[in-house]
Protein backbone atom coordinates (compact mmCIF):
# COMPACT_ATOMS: atom_id res chain seq x y z
CA UNK A 1 0.00 0.00 0.00
CA UNK A 2 1.03 3.43 -0.74
CA UNK A 3 1.74 6.45 1.40
CA UNK A 4 0.65 10.20 0.53
CA UNK A 5 -0.18 13.28 1.11
CA UNK A 6 -3.55 13.73 2.65
CA UNK A 7 -6.54 12.68 0.91
CA UNK A 8 -10.01 12.84 1.22
CA UNK A 9 -13.45 10.94 0.30
CA UNK A 10 -16.65 9.97 1.42
CA UNK A 11 -17.13 6.37 1.93
CA UNK A 12 -21.29 5.70 1.94
CA UNK A 13 -22.39 2.11 2.40
CA UNK A 14 -25.64 1.58 3.42
CA UNK A 15 -26.27 3.94 6.29
CA UNK A 16 -22.60 3.90 6.77
CA UNK A 17 -21.86 7.74 5.28
CA UNK A 18 -18.28 8.50 6.34
CA UNK A 19 -15.66 10.52 5.54
CA UNK A 20 -12.23 9.64 5.45
CA UNK A 21 -9.19 12.04 5.82
CA UNK A 22 -6.14 10.34 5.64
CA UNK A 23 -2.19 9.95 4.30
CA UNK A 24 -2.95 6.21 2.79
CA UNK A 25 -3.27 6.52 -0.62
CA UNK A 26 -4.13 2.72 -1.52
CA UNK A 27 -6.84 0.95 0.69
CA UNK A 28 -9.53 -1.63 1.07
CA UNK A 29 -11.76 0.31 3.54
CA UNK A 30 -15.15 0.03 1.43
CA UNK A 31 -14.34 -3.75 1.77
CA UNK A 32 -13.48 -3.74 5.31
CA UNK A 33 -16.76 -1.74 6.02
CA UNK A 34 -18.48 -4.17 4.04
CA UNK A 35 -17.48 -6.86 5.80
CA UNK A 36 -18.39 -5.48 9.42
CA UNK A 37 -21.66 -4.67 8.58
CA UNK A 38 -22.30 -7.62 7.16
CA UNK A 39 -20.88 -9.58 10.16
CA UNK A 40 -23.64 -7.11 11.99
CA UNK A 41 -26.45 -7.90 10.11
CA UNK A 42 -26.14 -11.85 10.56
CA UNK A 43 -25.92 -11.54 14.18
CA UNK A 44 -29.18 -9.57 14.47
CA UNK A 45 -30.85 -11.93 12.26
CA UNK A 46 -29.91 -14.61 14.73
CA UNK A 47 -30.27 -11.71 17.82
CA UNK A 48 -32.92 -9.85 16.97
CA UNK A 49 -33.02 -8.12 20.45
CA UNK A 50 -29.84 -6.41 19.94
CA UNK A 51 -31.20 -4.21 17.32
CA UNK A 52 -34.28 -2.94 19.49
CA UNK A 53 -32.89 -3.51 22.73
CA UNK A 54 -32.53 -0.01 24.97
CA UNK A 55 -30.84 -1.74 27.70
CA UNK A 56 -27.23 -3.34 27.67
CA UNK A 57 -27.00 -6.56 26.27
CA UNK A 58 -24.76 -9.55 26.91
CA UNK A 59 -23.02 -10.50 23.68
CA UNK A 60 -20.36 -13.50 23.71
CA UNK A 61 -17.14 -13.05 26.30
CA UNK A 62 -18.40 -9.88 27.99
CA UNK A 63 -14.43 -9.02 28.11
CA UNK A 64 -13.85 -9.56 24.01
CA UNK A 65 -11.36 -11.95 24.45
CA UNK A 66 -11.63 -15.31 21.78
CA UNK A 67 -10.19 -18.48 24.18
CA UNK A 68 -9.49 -17.10 27.24
CA UNK A 69 -13.42 -17.73 28.30
CA UNK A 70 -14.32 -20.44 30.52
CA UNK A 71 -17.27 -21.06 28.35
CA UNK A 72 -17.25 -24.26 26.02
CA UNK A 73 -18.30 -22.50 23.10
CA UNK A 74 -15.61 -22.14 20.77
CA UNK A 75 -13.92 -19.17 19.49
CA UNK A 76 -15.71 -19.86 16.20
CA UNK A 77 -19.21 -19.07 18.26
CA UNK A 78 -18.27 -16.36 19.73
CA UNK A 79 -20.28 -13.11 18.23
CA UNK A 80 -17.89 -10.60 16.07
CA UNK A 81 -15.94 -8.21 16.58
CA UNK A 82 -18.45 -5.67 16.03
CA UNK A 83 -20.96 -7.26 17.88
CA UNK A 84 -18.54 -7.45 21.22
CA UNK A 85 -17.30 -3.79 21.26
CA UNK A 86 -21.18 -2.64 20.55
CA UNK A 87 -22.28 -4.79 23.77
CA UNK A 88 -19.63 -3.38 25.80
CA UNK A 89 -20.21 0.00 24.88
CA UNK A 90 -23.55 -0.15 25.77
CA UNK A 91 -23.07 -2.23 29.00
CA UNK A 92 -20.56 0.74 30.20
CA UNK A 93 -22.58 3.28 29.00
CA UNK A 94 -25.85 2.00 30.40
CA UNK A 95 -28.17 2.00 26.91
CA UNK A 96 -28.53 -0.05 24.07
CA UNK A 97 -25.52 -1.90 21.84
CA UNK A 98 -26.75 0.15 18.88
CA UNK A 99 -26.37 3.42 20.61
CA UNK A 100 -22.28 1.99 19.64
CA UNK A 101 -22.83 1.48 16.09
CA UNK A 102 -21.68 4.75 14.27
CA UNK A 103 -18.59 5.18 16.67
CA UNK A 104 -17.79 1.25 16.42
CA UNK A 105 -17.83 1.38 12.54
CA UNK A 106 -15.69 4.38 12.48
CA UNK A 107 -13.15 2.70 15.63
CA UNK A 108 -12.93 -0.03 13.51
CA UNK A 109 -12.47 1.29 10.17
CA UNK A 110 -9.52 3.57 11.98
CA UNK A 111 -8.18 0.79 13.33
CA UNK A 112 -8.22 -1.15 9.98
CA UNK A 113 -6.22 1.83 8.11
CA UNK A 114 -3.11 2.23 10.77
CA UNK A 115 -3.11 -1.16 10.80
CA UNK A 116 -2.28 -0.99 7.33
CA UNK A 117 0.35 1.60 7.21
CA UNK A 118 -1.93 4.67 7.80
CA UNK A 119 -0.08 7.68 9.83
CA UNK A 120 -3.15 10.33 9.60
CA UNK A 121 -6.26 8.51 9.52
CA UNK A 122 -9.14 10.53 10.53
CA UNK A 123 -12.58 8.47 10.42
CA UNK A 124 -15.60 11.04 10.85
CA UNK A 125 -19.22 8.46 10.33
CA UNK A 126 -21.93 11.29 10.93
CA UNK A 127 -20.56 12.92 13.66
CA UNK A 128 -19.25 9.86 15.48
CA UNK A 129 -15.33 10.49 14.77
CA UNK A 130 -12.25 8.18 15.52
CA UNK A 131 -8.66 9.57 14.76
CA UNK A 132 -5.07 8.84 15.15
CA UNK A 133 -2.74 12.02 13.07
CA UNK A 134 0.30 12.91 13.24
CA UNK A 135 -0.69 16.64 12.99
CA UNK A 136 -2.48 18.81 14.95
CA UNK A 137 -6.31 19.63 13.86
CA UNK A 138 -9.66 21.14 14.77
CA UNK A 139 -12.63 19.14 15.35
CA UNK A 140 -15.68 21.83 14.42
CA UNK A 141 -18.30 22.22 17.10
CA UNK A 142 -22.24 21.81 15.97
CA UNK A 143 -24.63 22.10 18.65
CA UNK A 144 -27.90 23.31 16.60
CA UNK A 145 -29.43 26.60 16.81
CA UNK A 146 -27.67 27.28 19.80
CA UNK A 147 -24.91 30.68 19.59
CA UNK A 148 -21.98 28.37 19.98
CA UNK A 149 -23.04 26.35 16.84
CA UNK A 150 -20.06 26.95 14.09
CA UNK A 151 -18.06 29.38 16.52
CA UNK A 152 -16.21 26.72 18.28
CA UNK A 153 -13.81 24.21 17.59
CA UNK A 154 -12.07 21.53 19.72
CA UNK A 155 -8.14 21.87 18.81
CA UNK A 156 -7.03 18.00 18.88
CA UNK A 157 -2.71 17.92 19.45
CA UNK A 158 -1.05 14.79 17.49
CA UNK A 159 -0.58 11.81 19.64
CA UNK A 160 0.70 8.28 20.15
CA UNK A 161 -3.32 6.95 21.25
CA UNK A 162 -6.13 6.60 19.05
CA UNK A 163 -9.08 9.06 20.54
CA UNK A 164 -13.21 8.82 19.98
CA UNK A 165 -15.25 12.07 20.03
CA UNK A 166 -18.92 11.43 19.70
CA UNK A 167 -21.96 13.69 19.79
CA UNK A 168 -25.64 12.84 20.39
CA UNK A 169 -28.46 15.72 20.11
CA UNK A 170 -31.90 15.43 20.62
CA UNK A 171 -32.34 18.45 18.47
CA UNK A 172 -30.10 17.63 15.33
CA UNK A 173 -30.00 14.37 13.26
CA UNK A 174 -31.63 11.26 13.21
CA UNK A 175 -30.65 9.38 16.23
CA UNK A 176 -33.05 8.80 19.06
CA UNK A 177 -32.36 11.20 22.20
CA UNK A 178 -34.56 11.16 25.03
CA UNK A 179 -33.16 14.50 25.97
CA UNK A 180 -33.50 17.80 24.79
CA UNK A 181 -29.16 18.45 24.09
CA UNK A 182 -28.49 20.49 21.22
CA UNK A 183 -24.75 18.98 21.57
CA UNK A 184 -23.44 16.29 24.04
CA UNK A 185 -19.78 15.82 22.87
CA UNK A 186 -17.77 12.83 24.75
CA UNK A 187 -14.24 12.00 24.08
CA UNK A 188 -13.09 9.07 24.90
CA UNK A 189 -9.92 6.43 24.32
CA UNK A 190 -12.51 4.12 22.12
CA UNK A 191 -15.17 5.89 20.05
CA UNK A 192 -17.49 3.04 20.56
CA UNK A 193 -17.45 4.08 23.99
CA UNK A 194 -17.83 7.54 23.25
CA UNK A 195 -20.94 7.07 21.08
CA UNK A 196 -22.91 5.35 23.82
CA UNK A 197 -21.91 7.76 26.31
CA UNK A 198 -23.36 10.75 24.30
CA UNK A 199 -26.46 8.90 23.90
CA UNK A 200 -26.72 7.81 27.70
CA UNK A 201 -25.60 11.99 28.94
CA UNK A 202 -27.86 12.94 25.73
CA UNK A 203 -30.74 11.26 27.65
CA UNK A 204 -30.42 13.03 30.44
CA UNK A 205 -30.66 16.17 29.46
CA UNK A 206 -33.93 17.52 30.78
CA UNK A 207 -35.13 20.44 32.57
CA UNK A 208 -37.20 23.59 31.47
CA UNK A 209 -34.80 25.66 32.21
CA UNK A 210 -31.51 25.29 29.97
CA UNK A 211 -28.50 25.39 32.63
CA UNK A 212 -31.08 22.91 34.51
CA UNK A 213 -30.70 20.44 31.57
CA UNK A 214 -27.13 20.91 31.56
CA UNK A 215 -26.89 20.94 35.44
CA UNK A 216 -28.58 17.31 35.25
CA UNK A 217 -26.76 15.77 32.07
CA UNK A 218 -23.41 16.67 33.85
CA UNK A 219 -24.75 14.80 37.05
CA UNK A 220 -25.51 11.12 34.76
CA UNK A 221 -21.60 12.38 33.32
CA UNK A 222 -20.10 12.03 36.41
CA UNK A 223 -21.35 8.21 37.19
CA UNK A 224 -19.29 7.55 34.14
CA UNK A 225 -16.22 9.55 34.64
CA UNK A 226 -13.44 6.65 34.50
CA UNK A 227 -14.57 5.36 30.91
CA UNK A 228 -14.44 9.17 29.34
CA UNK A 229 -11.77 11.70 29.06
CA UNK A 230 -14.47 14.59 29.45
CA UNK A 231 -17.25 15.60 28.00
CA UNK A 232 -19.09 19.21 26.73
CA UNK A 233 -22.86 19.83 26.96
CA UNK A 234 -24.48 22.19 25.51
CA UNK A 235 -28.21 23.13 26.01
CA UNK A 236 -29.28 27.01 24.01
CA UNK A 237 -27.33 29.36 25.55
CA UNK A 238 -25.73 27.14 28.18
CA UNK A 239 -23.00 25.17 28.60
CA UNK A 240 -20.97 22.64 30.73
CA UNK A 241 -18.10 20.63 30.54
CA UNK A 242 -16.48 17.44 32.81
CA UNK A 243 -13.06 16.14 32.89
CA UNK A 244 -10.71 16.80 30.65
CA UNK A 245 -11.42 18.38 26.78
CA UNK A 246 -9.30 19.33 24.05
CA UNK A 247 -8.63 23.09 24.24
CA UNK A 248 -11.58 25.35 22.65
CA UNK A 249 -10.79 27.62 20.08
CA UNK A 250 -12.52 29.86 18.06
CA UNK A 251 -13.28 29.51 14.34
CA UNK A 252 -13.86 31.77 11.55
CA UNK A 253 -16.13 29.45 9.57
CA UNK A 254 -19.54 27.79 9.99
CA UNK A 255 -18.71 24.05 10.42
CA UNK A 256 -21.02 20.97 10.67
CA UNK A 257 -21.47 17.86 12.85
CA UNK A 258 -17.47 16.28 12.77
CA UNK A 259 -15.97 18.92 10.15
CA UNK A 260 -12.31 18.47 10.80
CA UNK A 261 -9.45 20.62 9.66
CA UNK A 262 -5.61 21.62 10.14
CA UNK A 263 -4.94 24.66 11.79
Amino acid sequence: MLVNRITRERIKIGETNLVLKTDLREHELPNFILKQRFELKSYIRRNPDFLTSFEPVIAGNPHGSSGQSSSRKSSSDEPPLIVRLMARAGRRAEVGPMAAVAGTISQLSMGFMVENGAKYVIIDNGGDVALKTDQTVVVGLYAGESSLSGELGFKIKFGKTPMGICTSSGTVGHSISFGRSDSVTVFANEASTADALATSIGNATLGKQDHDAVQRSLERAEEFRKSMRGVLVVVGESAGTLGKIPKLVQTDRKVVLGDLFEV
